[in-house]
This record gives C-alpha cells, structure tokens and sequence, in this order.
C-alpha cells in the first residue's frame, strides 16, 4: 500500500507479546467455569452453631461461599456469595452488605438484592434452617 510503512520488529514482538497478558485478562473477568467458584452448594452445609447469627445481623461463612442473616423475628435466610457477575467468591461482609473483591458490586445480605453494580443479578437463595442447634442451609434441607 503507497504511503503506509511495514510495522518495525519491536512492534510486532511487543503486539505478540501482549496479547496472551489481555487473554488472561479477559478470562479473569469472563463467568466461564475455570477456576470459578461453584454457585451454590450442591448438599446441605452445616454451617455451625445457631447461636452465632444475632437477630438483625448477618454472618459469612467463606469456606462454604455463603451468608446467613437473622430478621428480627428469628427466621433466617440464606444466600449464595458467589457474585452474579463474574462468579468470584465474595469475601467480605460489612454490617449487612456483601462486597465483591473481583469489581466491586455490593449486595444486601438480608435480601439478596444488588445494592452497587456491576451485578444486576440478586444473589441465589438457599434453602436454610436450624436442625438439633446447627444452622444448616442447602439442597435438601
């Protein structure tokens, strides 16, 4: 093509070079199955002792990608903390709100509900109840 030079060496080497860094990046942003956390648990979880969830407030249980919050009224409610948007392990609670490590969204631990985007998405409910003491929440219970 008249008036257009060919690329220099470095540039290509450089372009080469950077292109497997963006795929990586990428793909840690992307809500593909690699290395992403599970959604939900796939059997009940035995999350330790009922006494550990105040009324009003709310307790994460990393280890098992899920948050128990108690109402006022005693009943709880359980929810998944893997994040609707990107599938990361959510591992920080502040209060009642969830907050993602991956982008930032935040969600209402009572709830579910997006509270900060970039989810749009509430997070999975799970079943939940007290047997002999234990909360504990999943399919199947």
């Amino acid at each position: 093509m008249p008036g257009r030079s060919a690329p220099s060496r470095r540039t290509v080497l450089r372009s080469t070079a950077l292109t497997p860094v963006a795929g990586l990046g990428l793909a840690a942003c992307s809500p593909g199955d690699d290395g992403a956390a599970p959604a939900r648990p796939t059997a009940p979880v035995d999350l330790g002792a009922d006494s550990e969830v105040a009324k009003g407030a709310a307790k994460l249980y990393r280890d098992q990608n899920v948050v128990v919050s108690r109402a006022e009224d005693g009943s709880l409610k359980a929810f998944s903390t893997v994040c609707t948007h990107a599938r990361c392990p959510i591992n920080k609670l502040e209060g009642t709100k969830l907050v993602c490590p991956c982008h930032g969204s935040e969600f209402d631990a009572r709830t579910g509900e997006v509270l900060h985007a970039p989810a749009s998405v509430p997070l999975i409910e799970l079943p939940v109840e007290v047997k002999q003491g234990r909360i504990v929440a999943g399919p199947g219970v």
